[in-house]
């Protein structure tokens, strides 16, 4: 019986592997990934049912430059979602240098007052040796609660982490159902596996132009559930781009989209999908709130 929860947010620069960390955590895919910065938009929730605690765990955008107004509006949920949480892990990579938006991160994180892990990914890419530096460079910018190096890819350092936030936990309310895993509804996630493929598919500044917006999604009697959805881009030369010749390259994404959806969804999946251009919407404030960046 779930007596207890903790709530922790996972931040970090762009592509340090919040994503892959959060989906580790779970146990199964619940925030898309891929080897481009700038994946995560919005704050997804992934949850964890153990023992007497529901751990909920915030994956949050990479703290970056803002250059757009979905940029402004990624900054801010990062801002937002370090406050007002249990504790907060600063995601980092094993490189012993302390850049500027790591900085101004951790000034956020100080500011809210909340408990802080240092968390260390990617180890498997480095000697044990290196680990230290890092240790001392961050340590000279902030108190850490404590520091657990991990590889979020291979889950090495993972069971730890999750036993290190136990102490977090506090005497409440179940906040999530026994058998949800993420607060994101399933059109959503529709609509987040079609911008993961995207982002593996393509490359340069084609993906980071894309919204995804599911416009029909229904469940036969039979239990197969139909998905339509509508892929926006800024440009006619990237829409170009994601058809491909002859629809080869929209094929190839929605096709791979909709075989991650049915494992999600544990059915059949008919999924449509087209192109259209939506010049600057990353600019345009009433887009932004359209595609559910608000």
């Amino acid at each position: 019986m779930i007596t207890k929860s903790c709530m922790i947010t996972i931040a970090g620069r762009p592509n340090v592997g919040k994503s892959t960390l959060t989906n580790a955590l779970v146990g199964e895919k619940v925030a898309i990934v891929s080897n481009k910065p700038q994946t995560t938009r919005n704050r997804i929730c992934g949850v964890v049912n153990r023992e007497d605690t529901q751990y909920i765990f915030v994956d949050t955008p990479g703290f970056h430059k803002a250059r757009t107004r979905l940029d402004d509006f990624m900054e801010n949920v990062v801002r937002e979602s370090v406050c007002d949480v249990d504790a907060v892990l600063l995601l980092v990579e094993p490189i012993a240098n302390v850049g500027a938006q790591e900085e101004a991160l951790i000034q956020s994180i100080k500011a809210s007052g909340e408990p802080v892990i240092l968390v260390i990914n990617k180890i498997d890419t480095v000697e044990p040796e290196k680990l230290l530096p890092v240790i001392d460079a961050y340590s000279r910018f902030c108190n850490f609660d404590a520091v657990i190096p991990i590889s979020a890819k291979t889950g090495d350092g993972v069971e730890t982490l999750l036993n290190e936030v136990a102490r977090y936990a506090q005497e409440g309310p179940q906040l999530f159902p026994e058998d949800m895993t993420s607060d994101q509804p399933e059109r959503q996630i529709a609509a987040e596996l079609i911008r993961e493929k995207l982002l593996w598919c393509l490359d340069k500044e084609v993906p980071h132009g894309t919204a995804v917006e599911i416009t029909r999604f229904t469940e036969r009697d039979n239990g197969i559930v139909d998905v339509e959805a509508t892929i926006y881009c800024e440009k006619a030369s990237h829409k170009g781009i994601i058809i491909g010749k002859q629809g080869a390259m929209l094929k190839k994404i929605s096709t791979m989209a909709r075989q991650d959806f049915e494992k999600f969804m544990g059915t059949k999946v008919y999924m449509e999908t087209w192109v259209k251009v939506k010049e600057n919407w990353r600019d345009n404030l009433f887009q932004l709130r359209n595609f559910g960046y608000q």
